[in-house]
């Protein structure tokens, strides 16, 4: 699928080609030494690993001590910097593993860590001395005044933005002088990072600590009331987004000033990285040698579509989240089309080609039934192995048994080319690995207030000021359901406690603004909310996604102004134990949604599988008019647990426990 750049890319080209292009930095992920490698070799100015527990993809165990020592010494040696993830939410048992784990990682090469843990980050902080840490997206900066407030009080170097913003909103963040790293490539989770607790609360296995189930990849049925389907579109993967390609805006990504742009995929195999990287590389030396073109940029998008991917999007780029954005098909690779069937024969089929393709590629062949065919026939989706090398407008033969017609596209889902290409490096970038001597760096590592003695927070660190007294505001509102119940602002809420949204991007800063100024409290669930009731002096609690998990976090919340602390609904299923202490703590209460716990907010609309929105005179969508939204839905899943479905005024899909 080719993906066009926004209209203002043009103006963005020249702006590049009339000044000196400060290229951001370009950082790929290394699940093992063989991706770090691969990642090097390919063009990759740094680098993003996990080591043992505490990052947010604990089955990426790729690395021992002596291998991501080597792996840093070869990094350094080819000018590239090398960041460890330790981006989940850490219980008061944990903190001192979790220090000493980012000091070892430290000690063995490690430029940077990245947290997700306020109270973590203060540990690291204070423990490890000049350590340079990094926001996660788990920690859900969307506006400027979270990144402020996360490098003004948590003295981050840098922030790492959600992948649901657009290019204007990265350009915002940007200008606040704060280093702002973007995804620019990869897989998307549905739902806002650091706010989804669904693997949680179904599976018992926590996405904020690493080990998310992936439920959004699953299949789900949309139902009414009366437990009827109301899916429109053809599939059932109704929670799958595609994979995120961001190289048609590279241009107005780099005009916006971002500091970095970050590959995803830690899980993913060294074929994958070395193919990413070094086309992102290239497309960046385009733009560094003034060579850059528009029309260069299908054949980029080629190149990267042969390594896996679910299909390509950049709906959030262009401040877009509809039915373009899913992948409602199927949840596993796409591959890249290269051709279509012009004959069927005896278990042989000729494809014409419009890309080239290698003896030893993958072909998958995609058959889907007619508007006359029998309703029991299958799509099918055989695979086949292609026999010869061809270029594009030749015509090839290939084997299958399969019954497929003519019409019927072609993809290529494993290229041969790249699995070569992949391993003649890594068979020498091995030797240079092998033959380096790393050398451990001499770390000191202070005490952080008793954190790395007992795992302990001593008490003066965490004793409130008595909160105002909560039956004061024992009336409780959410501010996304108050666009519906009061949409013209009438409400006295002055002895209400308003739950702001969880997402608080630039176009939802008016609106809690003015809540804040009406509401005798509120809850904030987002640090850029924080930051603004600090600034209006209002009175605040705060709630998952401001997840906090121990004291340490407990200590930097209230120090920020926070009356009440609410928990996530996820501790107090899952790990009441662990947290017993915390929730002894003054002013520390139970899930602020205990009656109607949420699974995931999402900035997509699930509606849109029903079909396509209806449009205003002007050919605009308006949610806030939706009747679909005034319906009653459930998502189902595949054991027949329906869990219900709330679309908001603005378009936003929050879904609860049943």
């Amino acid at each position: 699928m080719a993906i066009r750049p926004m209209e203002s890319s043009g103006q963005c080209e020249s702006e590049l080609a009339a000044a000196e292009v400060a290229l951001p930095e370009l950082l790929a992920p290394a699940g093992g030494l063989d991706q770090m490698l691969a990642a090097i070799a390919a063009g990759a100015d740094a680098v993003y690993a996990g080591l043992d527990g505490f990052n947010a993809r604990v089955s990426a165990h790729g690395f021992s001590d002596d291998e991501f020592a080597r792996g840093c010494a070869v990094a350094h040696a080819h000018g590239v910097r090398v960041y460890v993830t330790l981006n989940v939410f850490v219980f008061d048992d944990e903190f001192a593993d979790a220090v000493a784990l980012g000091a070892h990682a430290h000690a063995l090469g490690a430029d940077a860590l990245i947290v997700a843990d306020a109270g973590l980050a203060c540990a690291l902080r204070a423990a490890i001395p000049g350590v340079e840490i990094h926001l996660s997206t788990q920690a859900g900066a969307h506006s400027e005044g979270a990144v402020q407030l996360a490098a003004k009080e948590l003295g981050v170097e840098r922030v790492t933005t959600a992948r649901e913003l657009s290019v204007a909103e990265i350009e915002t963040l940007c200008a606040t002088g704060v280093p702002i790293e973007v995804f620019c490539h990869g897989a998307i989770c549905i739902g806002y990072s650091g706010a989804c607790e669904f693997s949680a609360l179904r599976r018992g296995r926590s996405a904020m600590r690493g080990d998310c189930t992936q439920p959004c990849r699953l299949s789900y049925d949309l139902v009414d009331e009366e437990g009827q389907s109301v899916v429109a579109v053809e599939g059932d993967r109704l929670l799958c987004p595609r994979d995120y390609l961001g190289i048609a805006h590279l241009p107005e990504l780099v005009a916006a000033g971002v500091a970095s742009l970050k590959i995803e995929g830690r899980m993913k195999n060294p074929d994958y990285v070395f193919n990413v990287v070094r086309v992102w590389r290239r497309a960046l030396n385009m733009l560094r040698d003034g060579t850059w073109d528009a029309d260069a940029v299908p054949a980029l998008e080629r190149e990267l579509g042969r390594s896996f991917n679910r299909g390509f999007t950049d709906a959030y780029l262009r401040g877009r989240s509809g039915a373009e954005l899913m992948s409602f098909e199927r949840a596993i690779n796409q591959g890249v089309r290269v051709g279509h069937l012009v004959a069927v024969g005896h278990e042989e089929v000729t494809v014409e080609l419009d890309a080239a393709v290698a003896a030893g590629d993958t072909l998958e062949i995609r058959f889907y039934p007619g508007a006359d065919a029998r309703p029991d026939v299958p799509k099918r989706w055989p695979q086949v192995p292609c026999p010869v090398d061809a270029a594009a407008g030749e015509r090839i033969v290939v084997h299958c048994k399969r019954k497929v017609d003519a019409g019927c596209e072609v993809y290529l889902i494993r290229s041969a080319g790249v699995l070569g290409q992949t391993a003649t490096v890594l068979e020498r970038m091995r030797v240079e690995a092998d033959a380096v001597a790393p050398a451990e760096r001499s770390v000191e590592v202070l005490p952080f207030e008793g954190v790395l003695a007992d795992g302990d927070v001593p008490t003066e660190l965490v004793e409130p000021a008595e909160p105002a007294k909560h039956e004061a505001f024992a009336r409780m509102v959410f501010a996304w359901e108050l666009m519906d119940l009061d949409p013209r602002d009438e409400w006295d809420l002055s002895d209400a406690t308003v739950v702001l949204d969880e997402v608080c991007r630039a176009g939802d800063a008016e609106r809690a603004r003015a809540l804040m100024q009406r509401a005798g409290r509120v809850v904030c669930r987002n640090l850029g909310q924080v930051a603004m009731a600090r600034e209006l002096g209002t009175t605040f609690d705060v709630a998952a996604p401001v997840f906090c998990a121990n004291r340490a976090t407990l200590a930097w919340l209230r120090g920020l102004g926070a009356g009440w602390v609410y928990l996530p609904a996820e501790l107090l299923s899952n790990d009441r134990e662990r947290i017993a202490e915390l929730t002894a703590e003054p002013g520390v209460l139970g899930p602020i949604d205990a009656d109607r716990p949420e699974l995931m907010v999402c900035e997509h609309c699930l509606l849109t599988a029903e079909g396509v929105c209806a449009t205003d005179a002007t050919g605009q969508v308006r949610c806030r008019d939706c009747l679909r939204r005034r319906q009653v839905r459930y998502l189902v899943e595949r054991d027949g647990t329906r869990l219900p479905v709330a679309i908001d005024a603005c378009g936003r899909t929050r879904i609860f426990l049943s």
